[in-house]
């Protein structure tokens, strides 16, 4: 399986965090594919000298700074952001489908059956959030003139054989220089505007969990989704928000499983 992610230097090792999360809890073989414009020689070497002590193949390719000529870009909001919409161009042709990942997620449960899901005609497959958040999605479709649901672009599977037909740096600017005061998360807001159509609608509970939404998934389902049903069923946790459980102060009903993980990481990455 070939996996995508996009980083700066910021996220390294949360991106470390969350590839041992993947490698304790899927047993296949991947091909990390890893697009970045910033990450030195040694620490590129790290993450291919353990990777490969899994089994997995790495492969680093430096994205040249002028590469995407327009970003709207922030501290929070880098330029490697754009890359997953890219990386049909920015991939060698060998590569047909990739599974990407956010580094702010941890994996507990095998990605295969996501892998395996058919894309047919879409762009991308990803999931929306509900519940608390569906104030959020409604503002978000009124404020891009959309129809469909809002979707998060932490976890994607990318049809990279059609992204490299449909996908132009040029439409990206384009609309980047047109939308430029609606964007808030640009990136995500670019893939729900210009490719929402395209998109593959997936299972959050299952495939994009919202760790900041634990009370909320619970209420909804009337305490099915408790603690041991996400450890039992969710594949992938994602840490949304600007509150990361990397950082002082986060203590939610995970935050003890995300450092457990990091540590394991801090580990095998020798940090």
């Amino acid at each position: 399986m070939d996996l995508l992610v996009t980083i700066d230097q910021n996220y390294l090792q949360p991106l470390e965090t969350m590839l041992t999360s993947l490698h304790d809890n899927d047993p296949a073989p991947y091909h990390l594919w890893v697009l970045h414009q910033q990450l030195t020689a040694a620490q590129v070497a790290t993450l291919t000298t353990t990777t490969q002590q899994w089994g997995w193949q790495c492969t680093a390719i430096r994205v040249p700074a002028d590469r995407f000529t327009t970003p709207k870009t922030t501290k929070r909001y880098p330029q490697e952001m754009y890359f997953r919409l890219l990386c049909g161009d920015l991939l060698p042709a060998t590569v047909k489908k990739v599974l990407y990942l956010d580094p702010d997620t941890l994996v507990l449960r095998p990605l295969s059956a996501l892998w395996r899901k058919p894309l047919h005609e879409h762009l991308f497959a990803a999931a929306a959030h509900t519940g608390l958040t569906t104030i959020a999605t409604d503002i978000n479709r009124l404020r891009l003139n959309q129809d469909h649901a809002y979707y998060n672009s932490g976890v994607l599977v990318i049809n990279v054989a059609l992204a490299r037909q449909v996908i132009t740096q040029e439409a990206l600017n384009a609309a980047l220089i047109r939308y430029e005061r609606q964007l808030l998360l640009p990136d995500q807001d670019l893939l729900n505007l210009l490719y929402g159509q395209q998109t593959l609608r997936l299972n959050e509970m299952h495939w994009n969990y919202d760790a900041r939404k634990y009370l909320g998934y619970l209420t909804r389902s009337r305490g099915r989704y408790d603690l041991q049903w996400v450890l039992a069923h969710t594949r992938v946790l994602h840490f949304c928000g600007q509150a990361k459980p990397w950082l002082p102060g986060h203590d939610t009903r995970f935050t003890a499983l995300y450092l457990l993980y990091q540590r394991k990481a801090q580990i095998l990455f020798n940090h």
